[in-house]
């Protein structure tokens, strides 16, 4: 391909269609048909289309969805990240725009399971089933051991990031996403292996950084998860991409943490009537969607079964 090709398939999204919602431009892209449907919201430096292997997948079984909410993807940019309040509204609002109704399965990964479970939270008749993939919580830290907790927040991403990436670590990073979406059409595939290592695309996840403690606030303060039914997903190896990011720590608090996870996922299904905890082997933080999307695949079928 040549490079003023690469460019323009670079700057549109290869997929979905525009909405208006609140003056700001969001991608949408929507497959498949039937009730529920079943909506991805992406973790912090992901995009909705990262999960387009899973979704075609799920689009089998009813409609399904993908979408860059504001701040991420191809969608609009704002100075200032939204907060979780914002984020569900926003998604609630996209979600009537495009004409798709409630209720809704929620795939939640990341940081996009935290607005997951805030938007069942807030609108529990919309919301007929969560599958949370490695989900931020705001308990996460005191189930961790006190180092890696004391480690990270001492870690400061305006101090330690470079202003540009070496084009070493951008290389790393084109080779990791190009393995995990290997077997992708090359019209999807490549437009988003070059975004994903731009400046801009990158520095989204940071940017959302000094925020998260805000969004756990906001947790705090919603209450309990109401009685939906409820599938988390825990990843229990280690990926390239958590190997790429590492500030020292041992492999033995990895491990650590994985058990941490495991503990507090657990914790979180029984917290619910209809909960329960799948561990997935064979994918880590950021490639659980990736490496096991049958077990994404089948956590999501199963909760349409029920």
């Amino acid at each position: 391909m040549s490079t003023n090709a690469r460019a323009a398939m670079q700057d549109r999204p290869p997929l979905g269609r525009y909405f208006d919602v609140g003056g700001r431009r969001l991608l949408l892209h929507s497959s498949g048909s039937g009730a529920p449907a079943v909506v991805f919201l992406a973790g912090a430096g992901g995009v909705g289309l990262d999960y387009w292997d899973v979704q075609e997948k799920a689009a089998e079984l009813t409609t399904s969805v993908v979408y860059d909410r504001t701040g991420t993807g191809w969608s609009d940019r704002v100075a200032v990240p939204l907060s979780s309040a914002e984020v569900t509204e926003e998604l609630r609002e996209l979600l009537r725009a495009a004409g798709t109704p409630a209720p809704y399965v929620l795939v939640g990964h990341s940081l996009g399971g935290l607005f997951a479970r805030h938007y069942a939270t807030r609108f529990p008749d919309e919301v007929a089933g969560l599958v949370l993939m490695e989900t931020d919580h705001e308990d996460y830290d005191s189930y961790m051991p006190r180092e890696l907790t004391e480690m990270r927040a001492a870690w400061d991403p305006d101090q330690e990031l470079p202003d540009e990436l070496p084009e070493e670590a951008v290389q790393l990073y084109r080779g990791l996403f190009a393995r995990m979406m290997a077997d992708w059409p090359e019209e999807i595939r490549e437009p988003l292996v070059d975004r994903h290592v731009s400046p801009e695309w990158i520095m989204d996840g940071y940017a959302l950084v000094p925020y998260r403690d805000r969004f756990l606030d906001e947790l705090r303060q919603a209450g309990p998860l109401p009685d939906v039914p409820l599938i988390l997903l825990t990843a229990m190896d280690v990926d390239d991409f958590k190997n790429a990011v590492l500030i020292g720590e041992s492999d033995a608090l990895l491990r650590e943490e994985i058990e941490g996870k495991r503990r507090l996922y657990t914790d979180l299904a029984a917290s619910v009537p209809r909960g329960e905890n799948r561990l997935v082997h064979g994918a880590g933080h950021a490639s659980i969607h990736w490496r096991r999307p049958d077990a994404v695949l089948r956590a999501i079928h199963d909760l349409l079964g029920m």
